[in-house]
């Protein structure tokens, strides 16, 4: 299996996993692929590092592996830049707007916000799928 970071004219970005690059273009050809947030069809792969053992050793020294506290804050700085990108921040609107979205009052899409304790325990109760998540200041988060 290979993995394709891919991506819709509405540059929604999601994975694919294929048998093959073929298979990835053969499925595209066939208008198969779909983006699973818009359902737009016309879908491309993103450019990706390689992964995998280097062909050589770098000359030199062996490179030292990166500690794992600064590989996770990498992790996670890198997960709250794609929520970061992939909503759209409704700010002190966000219970009123996830009913509304739960009730097809609203467009279908991905929002974040800010919710009390109670707010947040009162969406649960009415079945609307929430996640509370508080994100650390950064200055180039949005």
């Amino acid at each position: 299996m290979i993995v394709f970071e891919l991506i819709c004219p509405d540059r929604h970005r999601f994975e694919g996993w294929f048998a093959s690059s073929d298979d990835f273009e053969s499925q595209k050809s066939r208008g198969l692929l779909s983006c699973p947030i818009c359902s737009g069809s016309s879908i491309e792969k993103l450019l990706t590092a390689k992964i995998g053992k280097p062909e050589a050793e770098p000359a030199g020294e062996k490179a030292q592996p990166a500690p794992a506290q600064a590989a996770l804050a990498r992790n996670l700085n890198e997960l709250i830049d794609y929520v970061l990108l992939n909503t759209e921040n409704v700010g002190e609107d966000f219970p009123a707007e996830a009913r509304r979205i739960h009730h097809k009052e609203a467009a279908q899409r991905n929002i974040r916000g800010l919710a009390t304790g109670e707010e947040t325990r009162e969406l649960l109760e009415e079945g609307i799928a929430v996640m509370p998540w508080p994100v650390p200041r950064r200055k180039d988060w949005h």
